[in-house]
């Protein structure tokens, strides 16, 4: 066996019910004295919360999906004025996006706390949009410092979105079993992040307000995460980032929708693999184990509902065709590309 392993440096902070004090904690850690805030109107609330706590020269409000370039310069021009000397981060996958783009031009050392499973505080990729092109990068200097994780920030997330944000996770796990840099550490952690995303997601849908289900979910979002920032961006993420950026599709939701398509697509030729997803899932087959699950959660099913139009799937086939990592399970080609957005276009069973 042989392969190397980067894990990236990063404290992660579990306080179920705690976190404006571990969040005044982290940032005192990194000797800050004017902190800037970034947090979108919907978790005010919460924003005030941790605020208290906090020496906050700069509060920002302007989120954006996708990051558009003109909201983060707008980002980045408010941390310089405000001469701020570190980033706190509330809120989803879009709130932590921006608050990577304006550390990667500043520096800026970043506390995230997430109120989603979007994982993107455990990573260091960033994202951009401009137009109908999403870009994505990796830079150490995107990589919060700190994240702080509460189960209980996250009990008010209605479980329609939960499921979504979950099922993104989850797509962290499968992409991370045969990325590009894919090794055993990364399988095993996917592994983990599979079971514990699964059992974590049944939980929240029977019971939105107990804290279990939520506690499970963000520890398998944060497995996977870390698993993905390793293994590095497969089909599945290529596929969902030149969707969402064609079309301005909610990210969550692509990502819930596409992923049974690509699982089926490339578990058949990969049959260890496949094997060990199965296993996760506590089901015969992968697909078997997604499909199963995605039953229980009512997940989302077809792209065309969140607004993709017909047209859309071929005019996405060139640019994902020029995105595919190399080593991709299965061959790529214009034709079986197709069928796969078609199927998630329309929302059928993945084959």
């Amino acid at each position: 066996m042989r392969f190397i392993h980067e894990t990236l440096p990063q404290r992660v902070v579990f306080a179920p019910g705690a976190a404006p004090a571990a969040v005044a904690a982290e940032v005192a850690a990194l000797k800050a004295t004017q902190v800037m805030l970034v947090a979108a109107p919907a978790v005010a609330a919460l924003a005030d919360r941790l605020a208290a706590d906090l020496p906050v020269a700069v509060r920002h409000h302007e989120v954006v999906m996708h990051v558009p370039v003109d909201v983060a310069e707008r980002a980045r021009k408010a941390a310089t004025k405000g001469a701020v000397d570190a980033l706190v981060c509330v809120g989803g996958g879009s709130t932590t996006g921006l608050a990577k783009a304006v550390a990667l031009t500043t520096g800026l050392p970043i506390v995230a706390v997430p109120t989603t499973y979007a994982g993107s505080e455990a990573t260091n990729v960033w994202g951009l949009t401009e137009g109908e092109v999403k870009t994505t990068g990796v830079d150490p200097r995107v990589l919060p410092r700190s994240i702080v994780y509460d189960a209980s920030l996250l009990t008010g997330l209605p479980v329609e979105m939960s499921v979504a944000s979950g099922l993104n996770a989850l797509a962290h796990c499968v992409d991370s079993m045969w990325g590009p840099r894919a090794d055993p550490i990364d399988r095993a952690l996917a592994f983990e992040g599979i079971r514990a995303l699964s059992e974590g997601l049944a939980a929240v849908t029977a019971d939105p307000t107990g804290p279990e289900g939520r506690e499970q979910t963000l520890y398998g979002a944060y497995l996977a995460a870390v698993a993905f920032a390793s293994a590095g961006s497969g089909l599945h993420h290529r596929i969902c980032h030149v969707l969402g950026g064609m079309f301005d599709l909610p990210h969550a939701q692509t990502h819930a929708v596409v992923l049974p398509h690509v699982l089926a697509f490339n578990a058949p030729a990969v049959p260890e693999t496949e094997r060990r997803i199965a296993e996760a899932f506590g089901s015969p087959t992968a697909v078997a184990g997604l499909t199963a699950l995605r039953g229980t959660l009512h997940a989302p099913r077809a792209l065309r509902d969140y607004g993709m139009p017909k047209d859309g799937i071929a005019r996405a086939v060139a640019p994902v065709l020029a995105a595919v990592p190399a080593g991709n399970p299965t061959a790529v080609t214009e034709e079986n590309l197709t069928a796969l957005l078609r199927a998630a276009w329309e929302g059928s069973d993945p084959v």
